[in-house]
């Protein structure tokens, strides 16, 4: 079971926190355990796994025996989005392999408050992900289950996609809700963004209301001279502190 004590929620503010979270999915998985102790050391401040099941999305990724191995390599929070149907058993299998949050599409279960609350009795945090066509109405009456939202900025099932610009406005919806809610007396839901992620652009994303961001090939496939990410983690981190 996931540690939560690992993983504070704290409220976003105008200035709030930048959370940089490289996905392995863009990782040399020959040398997993190696790439995830460099970037935590380097500063990320979660690990991303993109779990893909060849059904939901066109591709097949990694497993909860992937997250058990590496979970004693970082210290970190594992942050785990779950593109794959049905949600349930895998949802507990990645909680008992050490995941700390858990995230899924709404259209691949049946009964979403279920599954959000069964995330949380394993112990872990729980979100919802939408796709670049999904809409935002499945967050209506679960507002107060979330613990974050994910936002998809490419089409979900492959890594290197450019990202949808048509997510910018989608966000800025996102956070008015979420900071509603917030003011309402309702808990901290962190605002997370994964595709096409890059230097170029997490300014114009964080600027629309994100505080998390999914970064792939952008960290993975530019390491610094001696072989670390800190190079390109401070540089996305710089780069979203100008929203």
């Amino acid at each position: 079971m996931a540690d939560t004590q690992k993983f504070p929620v704290e409220p976003r503010s105008g200035n709030g926190p930048i959370r940089i979270a490289p996905s392995i999915l863009s990782a040399d998985f020959a040398r997993l355990g190696e790439e995830v102790r460099a970037v935590e050391a380097a500063g990320a401040d979660l690990i991303h796994f993109d779990v893909m099941d060849n059904h939901y999305v066109p591709n097949l990724t990694i497993g909860p025996m992937v997250c058990a191995a590496i979970r004693p390599h970082v210290s970190i929070p594992i942050d785990v989005h779950l593109m794959v149907s049905p949600v349930d058993r895998l949802a507990a299998d990645f909680a008992k392999a050490g995941a700390n949050l858990i995230t899924f599409h709404p259209e691949a279960s049946d009964h979403i408050d279920r599954s959000l609350q069964a995330i949380r009795d394993a112990g872990c945090k729980a979100g919802l992900v939408f796709n670049p066509a999904t809409p935002l109405h499945f967050l209506d009456h679960v507002m107060d289950r979330l613990d974050m939202i994910l936002l998809m900025s490419v089409n979900p099932g492959f890594g290197g996609q450019s990202f949808i610009a048509s997510t910018l406005p989608k966000l800025r919806e996102v956070r008015r809700r979420i900071d509603a809610h917030h003011d309402a007396g309702g808990q901290a839901i962190w605002l997370e963004v994964d595709g096409g992620v890059k230097a170029d652009n997490i300014a114009q994303i964080a600027a629309a209301g994100a505080d998390t961001f999914v970064a792939g090939s952008a960290v993975f496939g530019a390491p610094d001279p001696d072989g670390g990410y800190a190079g390109i983690l401070n540089q996305l981190r710089g780069a979203a502190a100008q929203r």
